[in-house]
């Protein structure tokens, strides 16, 4: 049943969810957040700028709250999406968490505000008709999309992870390591 109490623990999720990805900088040298450590690029920081737009786009501008910056559009001439998964030097680290924040405060009003049953258009999204249950799910969803991306980066910086401390990790990985050479002798 789409009601309040699925609004709230939508709500509790993405809350959650957004006090891991911004606590993965934390500790973390300039360069260490902004390093692209996939051959796509993917970093610590851009994956927050990324989801301050998504956050300001989908909980805002889809339910005609828009928000107080400009956010780049899809139909903007040369418009690309990994052009906004990344840094760039002029940009501090304190802007992006700042604008994460401001975005999430925008998002957060506009579901303390409006039913759960809001109606809304996704134009781009198969199914365009929705209600704010379906952007809270794509939200979380996303969110939680690069959330994991950032508890993967965050390990291969300096081996920090939120598991169990008790854990040998390195004869974990080691048993790991050897049932695939065992399924695969050709290694």
């Amino acid at each position: 049943m789409i009601d309040d109490f699925a609004k709230a623990s939508l709500h509790d999720a993405l809350r959650w969810v957004r006090e891991g990805l911004v606590a993965k900088v934390d500790g973390l040298s300039e360069y260490a957040v902004r390093r692209p450590l996939t051959h796509t690029g993917t970093n610590l920081l851009g994956l927050i700028k990324h989801l301050t737009i998504t956050e300001a786009r989908y909980l805002g501008e889809i339910f005609d709250r828009p928000y107080a910056d400009p956010l780049p559009s899809f139909t903007d001439p040369g418009y690309a999406n990994h052009d906004h998964l990344w840094v760039r030097e002029h940009e501090t680290r304190a802007q992006v968490l700042t604008n994460y924040r401001r975005a999430c405060e925008h998002a957060d009003a506009t579901i303390a505000e409006l039913p759960i049953d809001t109606r809304a258009t996704v134009p781009w999204w198969p199914r365009p008709d929705v209600m704010l249950f379906n952007v809270m799910v794509h939200v979380l969803t996303e969110s939680n999309r690069r959330a994991g991306h950032a508890d993967i980066l965050r390990e291969q910086l300096d081996n920090t992870t939120n598991t169990d401390p008790n854990v040998d990790w390195t004869a974990h990985r080691n048993r790991i390591e050897q049932a695939a050479r065992a399924a695969d002798p050709s290694q």
